[in-house]
């Protein structure tokens, strides 16, 4: 199927020149990159080419066998398009006006390469709660979260109407809001072909409707980055007129360098910026931030007299402290349905909050599931950036039984005690198995396991 006849008269009503190859381009291949967690210390691979508004993107010269890495089931690199990649320059600058860990919301996370992308770069124990409408996305985003190792992370799912009671909650919010995908043609048929006028117009009703919704949990003078994959003007500039001028905010410049080729808006006052396939290597992205100016009226902030059902007393729980590498007063320890968690102390009173009003999926390190007596440490744990992982015997693995083991098959440790073993590939840590001498139990989630049983014929080498 090709472009829609109403998309093409659409672009070319905008009589604007930074369109001119816009619609050619769109028959071109995308490109391929990928952003390194260099909180997990991952360096960016030299000799490669750099994506230039993120100093920890990169850009490959072809598609890899990406599920066969165990490099990126470590959390090592995220795969992200290039354009996307802009929020990580955009949040480093906003960030620079807070002097201490800010609370972030990104309001339509998943699967959570923006979410991530913003960890990068918000001051040290910043709280990131990551929001997702759709159930399955909502998980895919809990897995990506867990793999990037945060400890500081809340995951959320339903509607953004529920943050409507956490009044000025957050210092800045991002919205990379549900579009009509026209960005995204190159790289996905559906988006091209599900395209229509009568999409956009119920699009840009659900971008206002989302927006409205989270507009009394920003805080005066906190920053909106909105954002979609799409190029029309009535998703784009016409939804940031409406945010200044419905909801109360000016518009905010961001520093760009010009050799990014960025784009701007199209017959606009604001401050607005395009991504397009024709002028850089990535898809088509538009984004641009607001600052909350006006107090909704109603905006106290509202607190309820329902208490936590988390069961703090926690059996033996010095065995589980000390696989994290923390103070004892950094963290607090909790039991929910026979996990224990581990939450950074510093934002109780607002995890408290947040589990009154929202759906919660995740948060903080889940460090150990209690099966009777016995503490089980989970893959939360095994990925977070505060793991200990002295507390457990190593065991180093080649690919191959990296592969086997993110399969969930039963695999032997040869020479090796019994009990809990934390498997590692590269000296990085890949996950837990228990060892019971003559096989392995094998303690990878069952819902993150690798399902093709194929092999590439090359091991990939991504970073």
């Amino acid at each position: 199927m090709g472009l829609h006849q109403k998309f093409i008269e659409e672009i070319n009503s905008y009589k604007d020149k930074k369109f001119d190859g816009l619609i050619e381009s769109l028959s071109t291949s995308p490109s391929i990159s990928v952003r390194v967690n260099n909180l997990k210390g991952v360096d960016v691979p030299i000799n490669k080419q750099l994506v230039k508004w993120c100093k920890n993107g990169l850009y490959l010269p072809s598609k890899q066998a990406f599920t066969f890495d165990p490099a990126m089931h470590q959390g090592l690199y995220y795969v992200q398009d290039a354009s996307s990649m802009i929020i990580s320059h955009i949040v480093s600058q906003l960030a620079a006006d807070f002097a201490t860990p800010i609370c972030y919301l990104d309001a339509c996370a998943a699967p959570g390469g923006k979410t991530t992308a913003a960890i990068d770069v918000l001051p040290k124990d910043s709280l990131v709660v990551a929001n997702e409408y759709v159930p399955n996305r909502a998980l895919a985003l809990v897995e990506n979260v867990i793999k990037w190792g945060s400890p500081s992370v809340v995951v959320s799912k339903g509607d953004t109407v529920r943050y409507r009671k956490l009044k000025n909650f957050f210092d800045i919010i991002a919205t990379d809001v549900p579009c009509s995908g026209e960005g995204m043609f190159r790289k996905d048929s559906e988006a091209l072909n599900q395209w229509t006028p009568s999409l956009v117009e119920e699009c840009v009703l659900r971008q206002k409707e989302i927006l409205s919704n989270l507009w009394s949990s920003l805080r005066l003078g906190g920053y909106l980055i909105y954002s979609t994959c799409t190029f029309n003007r009535h998703e784009n500039e016409e939804v940031i007129d409406f945010i200044v001028n419905e909801l109360g905010a000016s518009s905010v410049e961001i520093n760009l360098v010009e050799d990014w080729n960025i784009q701007t808006g199209i017959n606009t006052p604001y401050y607005c910026y395009r991504f397009m396939p024709h002028k850089v290597e990535g898809e088509g992205l538009f984004v641009a931030v607001v600052k909350k100016n006006r107090v909704n009226e109603d905006a106290k902030v509202v607190k309820s007299s329902k208490k936590s059902k988390d069961n703090v007393k926690i059996p033996n729980k010095d065995i589980v402290k000390k696989w994290i590498l923390a103070e004892d007063a950094e963290y607090e320890f909790s039991v929910n349905n026979d996990t224990v968690n581990a939450f950074p102390k510093k934002w109780l009173n607002h995890l408290s909050q947040l589990k009154l009003n929202l759906e919660l999926i995740h948060y903080g390190i889940n460090v150990a599931v209690i099966k009777g007596k016995d503490f089980i440490p989970t893959q939360s744990l095994a990925m977070s950036l505060v793991v200990n992982k002295h507390a457990f015997q190593l065991v180093d693995v080649d690919y191959f039984t990296a592969i086997s083991y993110l399969r969930r098959e039963a695999i032997v440790l040869e020479g090796v005690s019994k009990g809990y073993i934390m498997i590692t590939y590269k000296n990085r840590p890949l996950g837990f198995v228990k060892n019971l001498g003559n096989r392995a139990n094998n303690l990878y989630p069952q819902e993150w396991r690798i399902l093709s049983t194929h092999l590439p014929d090359e091991i990939p080498t991504v970073i």
